[in-house]
């Protein structure tokens, strides 16, 4: 069953069966320290505008904030919010189930040495890089255009990994490797050239920090089986259910924002998703002992 939840995702996590979910993927707050929103732009005629447009007229370019679609993106204690999350999520996980999650260069060492603990360092697999080509352009320093996805597993070498199933990509030199290769492509590495969310395209949701399908897919893909469930505890706008959905794979994807669960019901409605609304129980099961590993 596919299932939308609005609640805190600590309280849903901790009602989740143990080792019940092949697949997690999780794209938290950054702790940017500033609002994250998707502005919305508009041009109103105008002879005195900043932009000329067809036959020659001028147009005034006007910004603004989509309603309900931005977060406060600030913690004062950013891993003392992950690491709770975190520690059940490696107790749901199967036993050869993977989790990744998506963070920045501002904050992925102190997750990385965060997860080593939760985890395992031998259950490591890969930082991959995902690197586009997007936005303002710095002149003080090189222009940040990379993210951050850590992979780690339940057991260190007993997992999911369906290398025939994900996509192929260009070579950057054919030439090299002849037409045969060329025309087939080759698998990705652990850099992930993909373009961002287009801001006019039809992916486009409205929802600040939307990440594009095309990477959800490749995840999905390859590291769990059709008919298995994907959980996504930050689920925003709900790309890891379409991208679990289109994949033959069920999903559970939990958010407490009312604007995001909103988008997701538009977005997910012909997977006809169960929507919840999550209530806490009057005495709480404590995380298992054995859940965080030394």
């Amino acid at each position: 069953m596919n299932r939308i939840i609005h609640g805190d995702n600590l309280a849903v996590l901790r009602d989740l069966p143990t080792a019940s979910i092949p697949l997690i993927y999780v794209d938290p707050p950054f702790n940017t320290g500033r609002r994250q929103v998707r502005p919305a732009i508009k041009t109103i005629r105008d002879e005195a505008g900043d932009r000329t447009g067809f036959g020659g007229h001028r147009y005034r370019t006007e910004r603004s904030e989509i309603s309900g679609a931005g977060y406060i993106d600030a913690f004062d204690d950013f891993l003392g919010f992950l690491r709770p999350r975190l520690v059940e999520a490696h107790r749901v996980l199967s036993a050869t189930g993977s989790l990744f999650f998506h963070i920045d260069y501002r904050e992925v060492h102190y997750c990385k040495v965060m997860l080593d603990e939760i985890f395992g360092r031998d259950c490591f697999q890969n930082e991959i890089i995902w690197a586009y080509d997007y936005g303002a352009r710095s002149t003080k320093r090189w222009p940040a255009k990379h993210d951050n996805i850590l992979w780690y597993t339940r057991q260190p070498e007993n997992y999911t990994f369906n290398l025939h199933g994900t996509d192929r990509i260009p070579y950057m030199a054919p030439g090299l490797v002849g037409p045969v290769k060329a025309k087939r492509g080759k698998t990705p590495t652990d850099v992930w050239w993909h373009t961002i969310v287009s801001p006019t395209g039809k992916e486009k949701t409205g929802y600040a920090t939307q990440k594009p399908l095309g990477i959800l897919q490749r995840i999905v893909r390859v590291h769990s089986h059709p008919g298995e469930t994907v959980l996504d505890f930050f689920a925003g706008s709900g790309t890891t259910g379409e991208a679990a959905a289109k994949n033959d794979r069920a999903f559970i994807l939990v958010d407490e924002s009312a604007e995001a669960v909103a988008v997701m019901e538009g977005r997910l409605e012909r997977f006809a998703p169960k929507k919840t609304k999550h209530r806490r129980k009057a005495v709480k099961r404590k995380a298992d002992a054995g859940s965080l590993r030394k």
